[in-house]
Protein backbone atom coordinates (compact mmCIF):
# COMPACT_ATOMS: atom_id res chain seq x y z
CA UNK A 1 0.00 0.00 0.00
CA UNK A 2 1.23 3.59 -0.94
CA UNK A 3 0.09 6.73 0.74
CA UNK A 4 0.21 10.03 -0.27
CA UNK A 5 -0.83 13.53 1.81
CA UNK A 6 -2.43 16.60 0.35
CA UNK A 7 -1.47 19.23 2.64
CA UNK A 8 -2.52 18.63 6.64
CA UNK A 9 -6.27 17.23 6.20
CA UNK A 10 -6.19 14.71 3.18
CA UNK A 11 -4.76 11.24 2.44
CA UNK A 12 -4.82 9.19 -0.34
CA UNK A 13 -3.97 5.79 -0.05
CA UNK A 14 -3.51 3.50 -3.06
CA UNK A 15 -3.96 -0.25 -2.94
CA UNK A 16 -3.57 -1.96 -6.29
CA UNK A 17 -6.53 -0.54 -8.64
CA UNK A 18 -8.48 1.11 -5.58
CA UNK A 19 -7.43 4.16 -4.17
CA UNK A 20 -8.90 5.34 -1.17
CA UNK A 21 -9.25 9.27 -0.76
CA UNK A 22 -9.45 10.00 3.32
CA UNK A 23 -10.93 13.21 4.82
CA UNK A 24 -8.53 13.33 7.63
CA UNK A 25 -9.48 16.65 9.70
CA UNK A 26 -10.69 14.40 13.00
CA UNK A 27 -10.47 17.02 15.63
CA UNK A 28 -12.85 19.14 13.49
CA UNK A 29 -14.99 15.87 12.46
CA UNK A 30 -13.67 16.77 8.77
CA UNK A 31 -15.33 19.99 8.52
CA UNK A 32 -14.41 21.74 5.51
CA UNK A 33 -11.75 24.70 5.83
CA UNK A 34 -10.58 26.43 2.91
CA UNK A 35 -7.20 24.82 2.98
CA UNK A 36 -9.14 21.39 3.15
CA UNK A 37 -11.09 22.06 0.07
CA UNK A 38 -7.95 23.08 -1.63
CA UNK A 39 -6.16 19.71 -0.65
CA UNK A 40 -9.60 18.01 -1.31
CA UNK A 41 -9.88 19.71 -4.75
CA UNK A 42 -5.59 18.48 -5.59
CA UNK A 43 -6.39 15.17 -4.63
CA UNK A 44 -8.79 14.51 -7.06
CA UNK A 45 -7.19 16.04 -9.81
CA UNK A 46 -4.26 13.56 -9.17
CA UNK A 47 -6.84 10.44 -8.83
CA UNK A 48 -8.32 12.05 -12.00
CA UNK A 49 -4.61 11.66 -13.49
CA UNK A 50 -3.96 8.33 -12.05
CA UNK A 51 -4.69 5.37 -15.27
CA UNK A 52 -3.99 2.68 -12.50
CA UNK A 53 -7.05 4.02 -10.08
CA UNK A 54 -10.14 2.11 -11.31
CA UNK A 55 -12.34 2.77 -8.48
CA UNK A 56 -11.80 5.51 -5.48
CA UNK A 57 -13.10 5.07 -2.02
CA UNK A 58 -13.82 8.24 0.02
CA UNK A 59 -13.87 7.68 3.85
CA UNK A 60 -13.18 9.61 7.08
CA UNK A 61 -10.34 9.04 9.79
CA UNK A 62 -12.97 10.21 12.22
CA UNK A 63 -14.56 8.04 14.33
CA UNK A 64 -17.96 10.21 14.84
CA UNK A 65 -18.20 11.71 11.60
CA UNK A 66 -18.10 11.11 7.80
CA UNK A 67 -17.93 14.59 7.24
CA UNK A 68 -19.97 17.67 9.00
CA UNK A 69 -19.96 20.20 5.81
CA UNK A 70 -18.49 23.73 5.56
CA UNK A 71 -16.26 25.19 8.46
CA UNK A 72 -18.75 27.54 10.21
CA UNK A 73 -16.11 28.66 12.49
CA UNK A 74 -13.67 29.82 9.70
CA UNK A 75 -16.60 31.43 7.94
CA UNK A 76 -17.96 33.44 10.79
CA UNK A 77 -15.12 34.90 10.38
CA UNK A 78 -15.52 35.75 6.53
CA UNK A 79 -16.20 39.40 5.66
CA UNK A 80 -18.28 39.15 2.76
CA UNK A 81 -15.33 39.97 0.10
CA UNK A 82 -13.38 37.17 2.24
CA UNK A 83 -16.96 35.21 1.54
CA UNK A 84 -16.95 35.74 -2.41
CA UNK A 85 -13.63 34.96 -2.56
CA UNK A 86 -13.23 31.47 -0.71
CA UNK A 87 -16.71 30.26 -3.25
CA UNK A 88 -14.80 28.81 -5.97
CA UNK A 89 -12.33 27.43 -3.50
CA UNK A 90 -15.08 25.54 -2.05
CA UNK A 91 -16.61 24.67 -5.06
CA UNK A 92 -13.56 22.99 -6.76
CA UNK A 93 -13.68 19.95 -3.83
CA UNK A 94 -17.55 19.35 -4.69
CA UNK A 95 -16.58 19.08 -8.27
CA UNK A 96 -13.84 17.55 -7.42
CA UNK A 97 -15.29 14.48 -6.37
CA UNK A 98 -18.22 14.54 -8.47
CA UNK A 99 -16.20 14.83 -11.83
CA UNK A 100 -14.02 11.69 -10.77
CA UNK A 101 -13.65 9.73 -14.13
CA UNK A 102 -13.92 6.57 -12.28
CA UNK A 103 -16.31 4.53 -10.18
CA UNK A 104 -16.46 6.29 -6.59
CA UNK A 105 -18.20 4.96 -3.35
CA UNK A 106 -18.72 6.66 -0.32
CA UNK A 107 -18.49 4.81 3.30
CA UNK A 108 -20.88 6.78 5.80
CA UNK A 109 -19.63 6.23 9.36
CA UNK A 110 -21.35 8.66 11.62
CA UNK A 111 -22.83 12.23 10.59
CA UNK A 112 -22.42 13.53 7.06
CA UNK A 113 -24.13 16.84 6.90
CA UNK A 114 -24.45 19.93 4.62
CA UNK A 115 -21.43 20.06 2.60
CA UNK A 116 -20.69 15.86 4.08
CA UNK A 117 -23.67 14.65 2.67
CA UNK A 118 -22.98 16.49 -0.67
CA UNK A 119 -19.55 14.86 -0.73
CA UNK A 120 -21.17 11.33 -0.48
CA UNK A 121 -24.04 12.70 -2.88
CA UNK A 122 -20.86 13.45 -5.71
CA UNK A 123 -20.25 9.36 -5.78
CA UNK A 124 -21.99 6.77 -7.44
CA UNK A 125 -22.38 4.81 -4.26
CA UNK A 126 -23.28 5.19 -0.75
CA UNK A 127 -22.68 2.20 1.73
CA UNK A 128 -23.82 3.17 5.40
CA UNK A 129 -23.84 1.50 8.69
CA UNK A 130 -25.87 1.90 11.43
CA UNK A 131 -23.99 4.92 12.64
CA UNK A 132 -24.78 7.22 9.69
CA UNK A 133 -26.99 10.05 10.17
CA UNK A 134 -27.33 12.11 6.97
CA UNK A 135 -29.05 15.16 5.89
CA UNK A 136 -28.76 19.05 4.51
CA UNK A 137 -29.35 21.22 7.12
CA UNK A 138 -28.46 24.27 5.42
CA UNK A 139 -31.21 26.40 5.24
CA UNK A 140 -31.40 26.50 9.16
CA UNK A 141 -28.24 28.31 9.26
CA UNK A 142 -29.72 30.79 6.42
CA UNK A 143 -28.02 29.61 3.24
CA UNK A 144 -28.56 26.75 1.00
CA UNK A 145 -26.67 23.63 -0.08
CA UNK A 146 -24.05 25.03 -2.41
CA UNK A 147 -21.95 21.68 -2.69
CA UNK A 148 -24.62 20.04 -4.95
CA UNK A 149 -27.21 19.44 -2.72
CA UNK A 150 -29.75 21.20 -4.49
CA UNK A 151 -28.97 19.34 -8.08
CA UNK A 152 -27.81 15.87 -6.87
CA UNK A 153 -30.15 14.91 -3.93
CA UNK A 154 -33.36 15.45 -6.41
CA UNK A 155 -31.82 13.36 -8.91
CA UNK A 156 -31.47 10.65 -6.74
CA UNK A 157 -34.73 10.99 -4.85
CA UNK A 158 -37.22 13.21 -7.00
CA UNK A 159 -37.82 16.73 -6.77
CA UNK A 160 -40.74 16.52 -3.87
CA UNK A 161 -38.52 14.17 -1.42
CA UNK A 162 -35.58 15.88 -2.07
CA UNK A 163 -37.84 19.26 -1.43
CA UNK A 164 -38.80 17.77 2.00
CA UNK A 165 -35.55 16.89 3.04
CA UNK A 166 -34.04 20.15 2.11
CA UNK A 167 -36.95 22.66 3.12
CA UNK A 168 -37.19 20.74 6.82
CA UNK A 169 -33.48 20.42 7.17
CA UNK A 170 -34.20 17.68 9.16
CA UNK A 171 -31.21 14.28 9.83
CA UNK A 172 -32.02 11.42 8.54
CA UNK A 173 -30.81 8.05 10.71
CA UNK A 174 -29.99 5.05 8.84
CA UNK A 175 -32.40 2.90 8.18
CA UNK A 176 -34.44 5.98 7.05
CA UNK A 177 -31.99 7.03 5.04
CA UNK A 178 -31.64 3.47 3.13
CA UNK A 179 -35.36 3.60 3.00
CA UNK A 180 -35.58 6.65 1.59
CA UNK A 181 -32.93 5.71 -0.91
CA UNK A 182 -29.87 8.70 0.56
CA UNK A 183 -27.80 5.39 0.56
CA UNK A 184 -27.56 2.93 -1.04
CA UNK A 185 -26.24 0.35 1.05
CA UNK A 186 -26.25 -0.38 4.54
CA UNK A 187 -23.56 -2.45 6.15
CA UNK A 188 -22.10 -3.78 9.69
CA UNK A 189 -19.46 -1.72 8.30
CA UNK A 190 -19.30 1.16 6.33
CA UNK A 191 -15.97 1.29 5.20
CA UNK A 192 -15.23 -2.31 4.96
CA UNK A 193 -17.47 -2.68 2.78
CA UNK A 194 -16.68 -0.08 0.54
CA UNK A 195 -13.69 -1.61 -0.04
CA UNK A 196 -15.09 -4.72 -0.40
CA UNK A 197 -17.28 -3.51 -3.39
CA UNK A 198 -14.62 -1.19 -4.48
CA UNK A 199 -12.47 -4.26 -5.25
CA UNK A 200 -15.26 -6.31 -6.89
CA UNK A 201 -15.31 -3.01 -9.62
CA UNK A 202 -11.92 -2.99 -9.94
CA UNK A 203 -11.45 -6.52 -11.55
CA UNK A 204 -13.60 -5.42 -14.44
CA UNK A 205 -12.29 -3.11 -17.51
CA UNK A 206 -10.76 0.23 -16.45
CA UNK A 207 -11.65 1.43 -19.52
CA UNK A 208 -15.01 0.22 -19.77
CA UNK A 209 -15.51 1.38 -16.14
CA UNK A 210 -15.03 5.27 -16.91
CA UNK A 211 -16.61 4.93 -20.19
CA UNK A 212 -19.85 3.30 -18.34
CA UNK A 213 -19.52 6.57 -15.65
CA UNK A 214 -19.62 8.92 -18.09
CA UNK A 215 -22.64 7.22 -20.24
CA UNK A 216 -24.73 7.41 -17.27
CA UNK A 217 -23.46 10.84 -16.27
CA UNK A 218 -23.54 12.70 -19.47
CA UNK A 219 -26.97 10.54 -19.97
CA UNK A 220 -29.06 11.19 -16.68
CA UNK A 221 -31.78 14.17 -17.57
CA UNK A 222 -31.85 13.42 -21.32
CA UNK A 223 -34.71 12.14 -22.95
CA UNK A 224 -34.29 8.40 -24.25
CA UNK A 225 -33.52 8.97 -27.87
CA UNK A 226 -30.32 11.54 -26.95
CA UNK A 227 -28.98 9.44 -23.83
CA UNK A 228 -29.07 6.26 -26.06
CA UNK A 229 -27.31 8.46 -28.74
CA UNK A 230 -24.61 9.02 -25.63
CA UNK A 231 -24.44 5.67 -24.97
CA UNK A 232 -23.66 4.75 -28.47
CA UNK A 233 -20.82 6.90 -28.24
CA UNK A 234 -19.67 5.86 -25.27
CA UNK A 235 -19.48 2.49 -26.84
CA UNK A 236 -17.64 3.52 -29.67
CA UNK A 237 -14.98 4.78 -27.57
CA UNK A 238 -14.39 1.28 -25.97
CA UNK A 239 -15.03 -0.86 -28.53
CA UNK A 240 -12.10 -0.57 -30.51
CA UNK A 241 -10.09 -0.63 -27.51
CA UNK A 242 -7.69 -2.80 -25.88
CA UNK A 243 -9.22 -4.12 -22.93
CA UNK A 244 -12.30 -4.84 -25.67
CA UNK A 245 -9.82 -6.80 -27.37
CA UNK A 246 -8.90 -8.91 -24.09
CA UNK A 247 -11.89 -9.13 -22.27
CA UNK A 248 -13.20 -11.09 -25.63
CA UNK A 249 -9.96 -13.76 -25.49
CA UNK A 250 -9.89 -13.69 -22.13
CA UNK A 251 -13.89 -15.28 -22.05
CA UNK A 252 -13.58 -17.30 -24.86
CA UNK A 253 -10.09 -18.95 -23.34
CA UNK A 254 -11.69 -19.01 -19.97
CA UNK A 255 -9.35 -17.47 -18.12
CA UNK A 256 -9.35 -14.05 -15.90
CA UNK A 257 -8.67 -10.92 -18.36
CA UNK A 258 -5.62 -8.91 -17.81
CA UNK A 259 -6.78 -5.49 -18.78
CA UNK A 260 -4.24 -3.31 -20.77
CA UNK A 261 -6.46 -0.49 -19.48
CA UNK A 262 -6.31 0.76 -23.44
Amino acid sequence: MSEQRFGEFVVVRREGHVAELVLDRPKAMNAVSSEMARSLAAACDALAADAAARVTVLTSSNDRAFCVGADLKERNSFTDAELVRQRPTARAAYTGVLELPMPTVAAVHGFALGGGFELALACDVIVADATAVVGLPEVSVGVIPGGGGTQLLPRRVGAARAAELVFTARRVEAAEARELGLVDLLAEDARTEALELAGRIAANSPVGLRAAKKAMRLGQGLDLRAGLEVEDAAWRSVAFSGDRAEGVAAFNEKRKPEWPGE
